[in-house]
């Protein structure tokens, strides 16, 4: 559906455009808009490598296990299905950390694993099972402690602090979080209930 509004959009503009005799407008801004975009995408890089390997270089001191112990009782509340030695569990600790982090980007593969190991865990192969609507419900409103990204970008156009929207990122991202996970149990209990 999104698709949609976006072809509109873009379909829409043009016509204007070209209605008003400005087509050229269109074109300067594709190519402007590509040209910021591949700036952006890689001076971005650098940041998300720099993060990416202190993530491995967790993982290999062994912090990631660490907090997967620290974080044990919270996920076993949050996903009672999954056994606590399931590497399902050990990639949903690595795709939580990675949010946490503000690393959407390494957050994602850990995220592909954790569903796929979730899924040799469900009884039924066509329908998403608690703990896979859970994972989602929490990787979406994860909580966010150093969003990197978004003050990589803020240095990127010159902000004079980039790091000012860390309180307001953990505040907000601590209530999508606490959401997530009501509306997932909430959710959860209406439908057993109903059905």
């Amino acid at each position: 559906m999104v698709n949609y509004v976006w072809l509109f959009m873009m379909v829409f503009g043009i016509l204007v455009a070209g209605a008003q005799g400005n087509i050229e407008v269109v074109t300067k801004a594709a190519l402007d808009g590509a040209q910021v975009a591949v700036k952006t995408s890689l001076s971005l890089i650098a940041i998300i490598t720099f993060w990416l390997g202190i993530m491995k270089l967790a993982e290999a001191a062994g912090l990631v296990q660490a907090l997967a112990k620290l974080v044990r009782p919270v996920t076993a509340f949050l996903f009672p299905s999954v056994p606590k030695e399931h590497p399902a569990m050990g990639a949903i600790v690595m795709n939580l950390s990675a949010n946490i982090l503000g690393l959407g980007n390494a957050a994602t593969p850990m995220g592909l694993i954790a569903m796929q190991e979730l899924q040799k865990l469900n009884k039924q192969s066509d329908t998403a099972s608690d703990a896979m609507c859970t994972f989602l419900a929490i990787n979406t409103g994860c909580i966010t402690l150093i969003p990197t990204t978004i003050i990589g970008i803020r240095v990127l156009y010159g902000s004079q602090n980039p790091t000012e929207i860390v309180g307001t990122t953990v505040f907000a991202t601590c209530c999508g979080m606490l959401v997530a996970i009501l509306a997932d149990r909430l959710l959860r209990g209406l439908y057993r209930n109903r059905w």
